[in-house]
């Protein structure tokens, strides 16, 4: 990709809406939002969601703004409703399902229609307990059938009974573009040379496999050796036998990916996701949560312990990473990259942005103030060539 497609704001509220409005966002398992009334909030992009389970049982999603002046309806990020949704400016209420219940004061209002003038509807769709939203409607199929070549796999981590290790999400701010962190993260060619503790887990056994329609996966097989780091040779030794897991899974972390900036981790111990998303095109937030097992002894606990130790050394080598990686490209001796065949990932996921936004094809960037009308100059030189 073209250095100034890491630096372009203009490119980046473009990315902001085909890329993150208009393809789906994970925001939670289900077991955040267990009981009716409880309720999760997720801000991205300027938008507000809130992810609400309804008191008849049903999961749904709105967008956190209340139908007078736009106020939040629900100031915290996550938390119970007890049958009615009160928006914190003039008291107007909604119902956990949305509708309109009562504005304030409504003599002095035209008569509004409660399901019309209730809390605006977020398209959702769950998969394998994971809750995902779309702001915007976009031409990706729904999540489960996006998913559904994985299924198989991940059966077997019985995802149904994971809850939340954390009582909160976690988020920090980067000051790099969000693409260097998911080029970063799309490939494994920089594991020996970059992460001790992964070399010494997994080392040669890992491999990234490419995007294939919209999704992709990465596996890291451990490797028989007792293990050099403590952490890794602790781990190894105290993870315990999960009967639930085939005998392949048992010793390998699985990670599927889900464009344009979805990860899901599946340990023997435990479960994680984690994305990142632009709030400009230097500055990023990354968001994730971790579950483990409601049954998790004193065993498994330790082990996942033990996990989040080596993953957090990974993301404090990787934060580096990007960081260079990003810095690199406003340099005047910057003039590309070359790929390894390893890093086959990394194209492929470049192509899909190339082919939803084709104005990243251009090797310079456009005047200033002229880059969407170039990318919309693509999209009808498209279609033209369609119609002949």
């Amino acid at each position: 990709m073209p250095a100034w497609t890491y630096h372009s704001e203009e490119l980046t509220e473009i990315e902001k809406e085909v890329l993150f409005r208009r393809h789906w966002q994970i925001v939670c398992h289900v077991s955040n939002v267990p009981n009716p009334g409880d309720y999760m909030c997720f801000d991205m992009v300027g938008e507000r969601a809130v992810v609400m389970h309804g008191d008849d049982g049903r999961i749904r999603a709105f967008h956190n703004l209340c139908r007078h002046r736009g106020s939040r309806v629900l100031a915290e990020e996550q938390g119970h409703c007890k049958r009615v949704i009160t928006c914190p400016f003039h008291g107007w209420s909604y119902g956990t399902d949305g509708q309109l219940r009562n504005p304030a004061v409504p003599d002095s209002l035209p008569k509004l229609d409660k399901v019309e003038h209730g809390l605006k509807p977020i398209e959702l769709d769950i998969w394998m307990g994971f809750i995902f939203i779309r702001f915007k409607e976009g031409d990706q199929p729904p999540v489960s059938e996006l998913m559904k070549r994985h299924e198989a796999e991940v059966a077997p981590y019985q995802t149904e009974s994971i809850i939340p290790a954390y009582d909160r999400v976690w988020s920090h701010e980067m000051d790099v573009n969000w693409k260097a962190v998911r080029d970063v993260d799309n490939e494994g060619y920089h594991v020996p040379m970059a992460h001790p503790a992964l070399q010494d887990l997994y080392g040669k056994n890992y491999y990234d496999e490419a995007l294939v329609n919209g999704t992709n996966r990465s596996v890291g097989a451990f490797t028989e050796s007792d293990g050099r780091l403590w952490s890794v040779k602790n781990y190894k030794k105290i993870l315990p036998d999960r009967p639930n897991l085939p005998k392949e899974s048992k010793r390998k972390w699985l990670y599927v990916g889900l464009f344009p900036n979805t990860v899901i981790s599946f340990y023997p111990e435990s479960v994680n996701f984690y994305h990142e998303y632009p709030v400009a095109a230097g500055k990023t937030i990354q968001r994730g949560m971790s579950y483990r097992y409601a049954d998790e002894d004193r065993q498994l606990r330790l082990a996942r312990y033990l996990a989040e130790r080596i993953d957090r050394d990974t993301v404090d080598e990787d934060t580096q990473l990007i960081k260079w990686s990003c810095e690199a490209m406003e340099s005047s001796a910057f003039d590309g990259i070359i790929l390894s065949d390893r890093e086959y990932g990394v194209r492929c996921y470049h192509d899909a942005l190339r082919e939803r936004i084709p104005v990243m094809n251009e090797e310079q960037a456009p005047a200033f103030n002229q880059v969407a009308a170039v990318n919309a100059a693509y999209g009808d030189r498209k279609a033209a060539a369609v119609a002949e």
